[in-house]
């Protein structure tokens, strides 16, 4: 198991062009064993907005013991690595994909997406799909190939470890969780959040409280209870965003990769492509 204890635990919701009214939010706390044979109870301590990308950077720097679950894909889908003749070797391929600058990322991938027949523009990784997430080479709607360009980098450059990926410092771990997958297990396809002020609505709100009082029950797959202070709680309520309450997702998947072996990494995940917390895929085929 890799619940050890004294371990922090972290969850990030990244923007690859952070600012203060729309910062990358990170989420603190630690798990507790029941004391009753019950789910262990997730402590969340700390909310801390980050308005710079050398913010998050410096909280990569800081000590461990701590795992966090890092809200941007790692890698890119291989169908497409294998396309343009990039690296596939992963510490490799993100050197090459971080000497690109994003305008040359944009045309290069849009190039890929215009040669392919429509329903099937973009490649895949193998965790997209069971994850539900947007394929990492997207750079709009999310920009999550931005994120990646931007998120990325200062992992390797602090060291950390990426299970599955690349090697570093064992008592700093890095995992790549994606909210809406425990959101949607909750709500479904409700929408909880919005950037534009006038959707951000009674509605959005009622569902970021299911989405809590889930959380606090237990009454999820991720198997654990959350318990917050009330001011950290109703910042999460408040921020119509979704920012915060996406960090605090994050952390309930860092945490539920905690108790599982090997942080719960697949045992078929591609090294090239990476894998999400809790989200099973079959591997893509090798090189």
């Amino acid at each position: 198991m890799s619940d050890l204890p004294g371990w922090r635990l972290r969850g990030l919701d990244f923007s690859s062009a952070p600012s203060r009214s729309k910062p990358i939010v990170l989420a603190e706390g630690w798990l507790e064993p029941s004391s009753d044979n019950g789910l262990p109870w997730l402590h969340l301590d700390t909310l801390r907005p980050l308005s710079t990308l050398a913010d998050y950077a410096a909280t990569l720097q800081e000590p461990g013991p701590w795992a966090g679950g890092f809200d941007f894909p790692f890698s890119l889908p291989r169908e497409l690595v294998h396309h343009l003749g990039w690296p596939t070797d992963w510490p490799a391929l993100m050197h090459h994909y971080a000497s690109l600058d994003r305008p040359t990322i944009r045309a290069t991938f849009a190039a890929f997406c215009q040669a392919r027949p429509a329903g099937g523009k973009f490649a895949h990784r193998a965790c997209d799909g069971p994850a539900g997430s947007s394929p990492s080479m997207k750079w709009v709607n999310p920009p999550v190939a931005f994120m990646l360009h931007a998120g990325v980098p200062p992992l390797i450059e602090a060291g950390c470890d990426l299970p599955g990926l690349m090697a570093g410092d064992p008592q700093r771990v890095a995992l790549e969780a994606y909210p809406g997958l425990l959101a949607r297990q909750i709500i479904g396809r409700q929408s909880y959040k919005a950037d534009d002020a006038a959707k951000q609505t009674p509605e959005r709100r009622a569902a970021r409280e299911r989405i809590l009082l889930q959380l606090e029950a237990g009454w999820t797959d991720w198997r654990l209870r959350l318990r917050c202070p009330a001011s950290l709680r109703a910042s999460l309520l408040d921020d119509a965003k979704g920012d915060y309450l996406d960090a605090l997702l994050c952390l309930v998947a860092a945490a539920w990769a905690s108790q599982q072996p090997g942080w719960g990494r697949p045992t078929a995940s591609d090294p090239l492509e990476g894998w999400i917390i809790n989200a099973t895929a079959q591997a893509s085929s090798g090189p």
